[in-house]
Parts: C-alpha cells; structure tokens; sequence
C-alpha cells in the first residue's frame, strides 16, 4: 500500500510540475539522426536558476546555455543510436523545488520508409487551405484566438477552410491528376487580422486549430500517402508573426533584427525607415552593392507584422533548423517550399537545407527567389559553378522567368524581339542552370494575379500556357482553381481575390467545382483539358526524364519535342489568325516520317510525312502511337 501511495504521489508531482514548464522545443525527437545532438528550447520562469538532470541510457546532457532572459535555459544533449523508444524525464532543481518533464523519445524512419521527394514527374496542387474546403464548421470560429469571425464576403477575412476539407476531397485532386499537394501554411497564425493566409507564425509547433488538429494534419498526410499523393509544407525561417509567443519575452538580445526598436516601442509600430526591408534582392549576389543596402534587404522586416529573425544567433539558427526536421519525420513530408528564399541569411540557408538533405536524401526542397533574372534564380540551385563559392544545397528554385515568359509569348504580337521568340529564348537560358529539370514552374501561384486574368480570359490562350508549362523539363505548380477558369479581373493582382473559395466547397454553395453542379461550358471544358493532360502526363517518361527539342519561333508558330526511346510527345502553338501549313522539312531531323500522332485530348491523328495542317489560334500536345 505505501508503495503504490509513493507512485501516486510521485505521479501528482510529475503532474503539477510539468505544467510549471512553459516550453519544450522540439516537444519530442527521434533516434538515428546522423547528427546525434539535439538542443532544447526549455522556457519557464527564472529556469536559469535551476540546475538539470537526466537519467536515461544513450541520452547524455553536453552543454547548458543561459539566454539574456531568465526564463529560458538551452540544453545540448547528445542522442546514441543505441538509445531505446521511450520517454524519460528531464529534472530541474533549485533548492528544495523540484519540476519534471517527460520527454519522449521514437526512432527515426529508415530510408526506404522516408517519403520520395517531388521531381518532375509530379504535377503539384497548391491549395490555400481556408479558401478550399470548410470540412468542421465547429472549428470556424476559436474564442481564445484574436480573430474571431467568419465573413466569406471579405475577402481578407477568415472563410473557415480547413483540414479535414481538404482530406474529404482528395479523390478529387487523385483523380484530376495531381502527385503533389502543397498547402499553404496551416500552423498557427494568432493575428489581429489577415491571419487567413498563414505567413505569420506565432507557434511554430501548433496547428491554427481553425485548420485543425495535428491528428488531423497527420491523418492527412497519411491518407494522401494512400493514393500516392506527396506532401509539401510551406515553411517560413525569415519572419514570425508580430504576435509570436516569445515576442513578450524574447531569449536573448539579438533573437530579432532591429530588435531594440521594437522593444522601444510600445504599441508594437515601429518607424518604417528604420527597420523594413528595402527588398533589394539584387544585392545578395551583386559585387558593388553598398553594405547598408545589403543589411538593409537581410535585416529589414518583410512587412511591418512580420518581425526578421536573426539567424546569424546560432540557437535560433539551431532552432530552425530542428523544427524542419520535425515536421519532416512527424508528418513524412515529401518536400518543404521555403518562403522568400533570400531574405534570409544565406550562409544559414545553406545550412538548414545541407543539414536537411543530409538527413533525408530522397528529399526535396523549393525556394522562392522572385526574380525574372535567370542568373540570379540559378545562384540559389545546388551545384551552380558561383563566382563566390556559395553552395546552396538547395535542389530546386522557382522559375519566375520562365512563368513571367510564357506569359508574355503569348500575349505578345508577333514580331523579331517579341511573342513566341521570349519563350524560345528563355527555354535557351537552361544551359545555365546546374539542373533545369528541377525548377519549379507555375503560371500563377497565390501570390499573382491568376493565369486565367493574365490571359484577359481567353481560354484558348490560357490552354496553351497551361499546356506548354506542363511538357517543359520543368516540375509543374498549378494553383487550385485553374481547372475551373477562376480569376481576379475585377481587381487583378489583389491577394484576398486570387486566394477566393474554391467553388463547393461549403455547404449551399450554388456552384459545385467538385461535382461540376452549374459550372460554365467553358469550366467544364478546363477541367476537362486539364485532367486528360494531368493523367496523360502522369504516365509520360517522355515528359519526365526526357530529351529535349525546340526549334526557334516562325510565323508565329512555336514547335518543342520530348522523346524517351520510342515515346515522343511534341507540343505545338499557332499564333495566326488563320490555318497554317506546318512543312516537315524544317522538322527533318526529328525523323517524324511515318509516325502516326494523336491529339491527347481529341484523338485526331496526325502525321508530319509532308505538311502539318494547324488551325488558327491553336495549340496541340501530340504523342507517339
């Protein structure tokens, strides 16, 4: 009886004293990293006083760091690979008081049990998830939250999409033909407004419960594992949100850029010219750039509700970095895209990503650098020859060039310099890239005006800009919705407007994207063009690992082949208003003659023995029978 009285009363204490402890971060690790050491965030007040202990086979305790403030203590432990699954308990005592907490250990996924990485074989789904599917309305609306309503009508408001909407619908998104989901980020955003789009974190180890639970965000990723669907997380290392939990209580004196404006302010504004970014990407690569323009654009804040993390403070650093990890390994994430990829510090990103592939080489990871420089978008991409020496470690980059090029090729009137020839031209550009067939390729994403508006709705160009980005030696991005012709006319450009609700996706929506209730002709045809193509391409080795062919524009019309052995696939637009003649012999050395050729979505035959007749305005993705 005295025996089980202790147990209890051991397990009151574990209990009481746990909740004494404000954070634990990473909330839990795994054996079997290649780098065994771990360093814990630990935060509870005037933690530094107290003096810890850990008891437990494998799980050695190498260094106690003091932060600036009192309240946070940062332990190194070194983790063996012959510790065991489990928990044991970490022990802080300062005279007689005594907190505990249990810390639990797993083992780390083995290779071949780690997800594959998104490659160019894989058509990518971007969803924003409060503008896809509201699959609890219970969560819409949470009380201890900062924004607390629903108004669909606003358009930089909550609209009550979540996690479990989007599991609902993932036959839907197997079916059209997508391999690859990347959401938007769903941790939480405690924000006094405009939290909807998920780019301020203020936990980044909490779900937004409005999107849903971590069981639930876990049970997503497993169900899309099911039907073969990939998981890519959007992550942000360059900013928080300006109501981040340690913003009242910050670890140490540098954890922010400019930070000492922030804590001289006491409303939370600080004076815009001293401390935002000046947003001159240039000068991360440029030679003669001045050294307060290049702090400028690194230690800047993004925007004013975005404090800049300071990377250069090697336990945030250290904190980063472990968090990818973690989401990796809880979620087995097929890849990251990592937000506004250069405000960063680049020796960190470096870092971060190295430390990553390292860890999980069947990975992959995007970076946004919004430039329509290819030089500059190929200085991010691992094994690019720089002048400086810099190794990214970063596989894959977005390709801002080429979207922002098939754009203008097809808008463009035809003429030397202008239409079909900056398509051609950017495509030339790939000699320079270190490994072209890893860019990411989009005509849209959340951030611009969609496809469909930069077309001035023309559905006939917006299929062919749609069609060409998904046979390029590209990995392709398309941002839900294109399927169903949605645009931003109205206000072309705005953020709230392209991020709409997809149609259906709430309880007594009039249209019905998901069962085609009351779509348009012209919807109805897009989601067709784009799901034929979609699954089409799914099964094309021609246009995932194959060669390469194109031939420079000519009266207006544009020809690109990829061949794979025997399969060819040969994408074609005609600019001119009237049909066009297409002779073989400029296309001799293909050696076409006496293949027979089918339209993907049509099934027209065709075959290039002498002329190729084209229709006005047209474009055709043909493959080999």
């Amino acid at each position: 009886m005295k025996k089980l009285f202790t147990i209890f009363f051991l397990i009151l204490i574990n209990l009481h004293s746990t909740s004494q402890i404000d954070k634990v971060h990473p909330p839990n690790w795994w054996i079997g990293h290649k780098n065994p050491n771990l360093q814990l965030l630990i935060k509870a007040e005037k933690i530094n006083d107290y003096e810890v202990n850990i008891n437990y086979p494998g799980v050695k305790i190498t260094n106690i760091h003091n932060a600036d403030s009192p309240n946070y203590i940062f332990l190194d432990l070194e983790i063996s690979d012959k510790a065991k699954e489990g928990s044991f308990i970490i022990t802080f005592t300062k005279e007689n008081k005594t907190l505990t907490y249990s810390y639990k250990l797993r083992k780390k996924r083995s290779l071949e049990d780690q997800s594959n990485g998104f490659d160019s074989s894989d058509a990518i789904y971007l969803i924003t998830p409060d503008r896809f599917a509201n699959g609890n309305y219970e969560n819409d609306i949470i009380d201890f939250l900062k924004e607390r309503k629903i108004d669909r009508a606003n358009n930089y408001a909550r609209h009550g999409g979540d996690l479990k909407g989007i599991f609902e619908n993932i036959s839907y998104i197997k079916n059209m033909g997508f391999t690859s989901l990347w959401l938007n980020p769903v941790l939480i955003n405690d924000m006094k407004e405009g939290s909807y789009h998920g780019y301020a974190t203020t936990d980044y180890y909490s779900v937004d419960p409005r999107f849903g639970s971590m069981k639930e965000y876990i049970e997503l990723s497993l169900e899309l594992k099911k039907n073969n669907i990939k998981l890519i997380k959007d992550i942000i290392v360059n900013h928080c949100g300006l109501y981040h939990w340690w913003m009242d209580d910050l670890p140490f004196k540098d954890w922010l850029n400019f930070q000492e404006n922030y804590l001289k302010s006491n409303d939370k504004t600080i004076e815009k010219n001293t401390v935002y970014s000046n947003h001159r990407r240039t000068t991360i690569q440029d030679i003669y750039a001045s050294k307060s323009d290049y702090r400028g654009m690194l230690d800047g804040w993004f925007v004013p509700t975005m404090p800049d993390l300071n990377q250069k403070n090697k336990f945030l650093a250290n904190y980063l970095i472990q968090n990818s990890l973690w989401w990796i390994e809880t979620l087995n994430l097929s890849g990251i895209r990592q937000d506004t990829y250069p405000y960063a510090e680049k020796e960190f990103m470096s870092k971060w990503a190295g430390r990553i592939m390292s860890e999980y080489p069947k990975f992959n990871i995007v970076g946004e650098e919004w430039s329509y420089n290819p030089i500059r978008i190929a200085y991010w991409q691992d094994g690019n020859n720089n002048k400086d020496g810099y190794k990214s470690n970063l596989k894959s980059t977005m390709d801002f060039a080429m979207q922002k090029a098939i754009q203008e090729g097809i808008l463009e009137e035809e003429a030397w310099n202008t239409g079909l020839i900056k398509i051609y031209e950017n495509l030339a550009n790939d000699f320079y890239y270190s490994n072209p067939e890893s860019l990411l390729i989009f005509n849209d994403n959340h951030d611009m005006s969609r496809i469909h508006t930069q077309m001035k709705k023309d559905i006939t160009k917006t299929k062919m800009a749609i069609g060409l980005m998904l046979v390029l030696p590209r990995i392709p991005q398309l941002l839900y919705g294109t399927e169903i012709l949605m645009e931003d006319s109205s206000n072309p450009g705005d953020h709230g407007l392209i991020r709409s609700d997809f149609p259906g996706g709430w309880d007594n929506d009039k249209i019905n994207a998901f069962s085609k209730q009351n779509l348009t002709d012209d919807q109805i045809e897009m989601q067709e063009y784009l799901k034929v193509l979609l699954n089409f391409r799914k099964k094309s080795k021609a246009i995932h690992i194959g060669n390469t062919i194109h031939f420079a524009p000519k009266n207006g019309v544009y020809l690109l082949q990829r061949r794979f052995n025997d399969e060819i696939v040969i994408f074609i637009i005609n600019k001119n208003k009237n049909d066009v003649r297409l002779s073989n012999d400029r296309f001799s050395e293909l050696n076409l003659n006496n293949i027979v050729f089918s339209d993907i979505h049509s099934g027209k035959k065709f075959s290039f023995s002498k002329t190729l007749k084209l229709k006005s305005n047209s474009s055709y993705i043909l493959k080999s029978n």
